[in-house]
């Protein structure tokens, strides 16, 4: 069996996650492709993720993709997360994850509605609510969630929970309706109402955003076309990376690793799987350093990290298994990173990375400090060691 080690790994992730200086890409639309989609569950992250990425990069170019181009499209796909996918892999994404996300998200939303005993007809109660969902945002105007609470009555019910607990309290099932309509393709996140650092999003109907609804695929057919993206772009991986990243089952992920003709590899830490053209070594990179921001889709990218996380998984993971900001050198993780109220770049290494590191890691700081210029930037979830770091004086 091939062998590929740990430093080949490292190798192949500076070469074809945009990360590496040298090895950046021209457009915020290349750096979503390179890793299948970026992570946009944290807001400012997204912007980040392509900052880390794009030589040159502004807020408006991320904007212009997202709002004006439509050339990425913030989706709910891969483990109930959401991203900004090329706009070329919806119908991929959607048919290979989103649609079974919408069907377990309607019956949960549907026997919590029976429990609580809301709605005499739980099934009937949604199908009215989707309904008048669609009506609304056939207007052709965008609306925000709070818009549509306030012109559709089905969507101000809420549902209570932690009953006689301290954190008890109820939660509206509008925004509820609008993640499993968004799962099933429905309808999708428009424009920000607020800052890029913010996620206020509007709402509009698919067909309206993207100019046609997203055509339908088979999920066997797309699950392996989205199984081929990832290995090539994160391969080697095993099948229990894939099978978390996916939010798919294992038999599943074998299917689909069949389907594309997959070749096992020996790894350091086990058997993975690569591409049948991409067995040869990539060859080694200059040393490199790289400031990544929390939930990035190469920090995200794997289940099994011990290859590029070494000890460090308790302080850059939370016990949700949210990964937060992150320096990186030569493909390992070697600390994290914290912005100040007024913009700094605060860094916390967890291990000594020499000189010539140190220096490259300061010079990144810096670049980042002075494109945020003085914007504040928090984490949605912050690692133990950079909340540590905002505490200390």
């Amino acid at each position: 069996m091939l062998r590929i080690d740990d430093e080949e790994r490292r190798a192949r992730l500076a070469r074809r996650h945009g990360v590496a200086p040298g090895r950046r890409l021209d457009t915020v639309e290349q750096a979503a492709g390179a890793m299948v989609a970026l992570h946009a569950t944290d807001p400012a992250g997204l912007f980040l993720s392509a900052w880390a990425r794009v030589d040159g990069f502004t807020v408006p170019d991320l904007e212009r993709a997202l709002h004006d181009d439509r050339t990425l499209v913030k989706h709910m796909v891969m483990r109930r997360t959401l991203f900004a996918v090329p706009r070329e892999s919806m119908p991929v994404v959607q048919a290979a994850a989103s649609r079974r996300i919408a069907a377990v998200e309607r019956r949960r939303l549907e026997r919590e509605l029976g429990e609580a005993a809301l709605v005499d007809d739980p099934s009937r109660w949604f199908d009215a609510a989707a309904a008048a969902v669609v009506r609304h945002l056939g207007a052709g105007e965008p609306l925000t969630s709070t818009q549509l609470r306030e012109r559709i009555p089905e969507l101000d019910l809420a549902i209570a929970y932690g009953a006689g607990k301290s954190w008890a309290g109820r939660a509206g099932v509008g925004p509820r309706v609008l993640t499993c309509l968004q799962a099933s393709g429905t309808v999708l996140r428009a424009g920000n109402a607020g800052p890029w650092t913010t996620s206020r999003p509007t709402w509009a109907l698919t067909r309206d955003w993207l100019g046609a609804d997203l055509p339908e695929l088979d999920e066997d057919a797309a699950r392996a076309e989205l199984v081929a993206r990832w290995l090539g772009a994160f391969g080697p991986g095993t099948v229990r990376d894939l099978r978390w990243w996916l939010g798919s089952t294992v038999a599943a992920v074998r299917r689909a690793l069949a389907d594309v003709g997959a070749v096992e590899v020996e790894l350091d830490g086990g058997t993975g799987h690569v591409l049948p053209d991409d067995v040869e070594p990539v060859g080694a990179v200059d040393p490199w350093v790289a400031l990544l921001p929390g939930l990035d889709p190469t920090t995200m990218g794997w289940t099994e990290r011990a290859w590029y996380l070494g000890p460090h998984g308790p302080q850059v993971f939370d016990s949700a298994g949210n990964a937060g900001p992150t320096i990186w050198v030569d493909g390992r993780v070697v600390g994290g990173w914290t912005v100040t109220p007024a913009g700094d770049v605060e860094l916390v290494l967890l291990e000594d990375v020499g000189r010539d590191a140190r220096r490259a890691i300061d010079a990144e700081a810096e670049r980042l400090t002075a494109w945020l210029d003085g914007t504040e930037v928090r984490p949605r979830f912050p690692p133990a060691l950079t909340r540590s770091a905002a505490r200390s004086p």
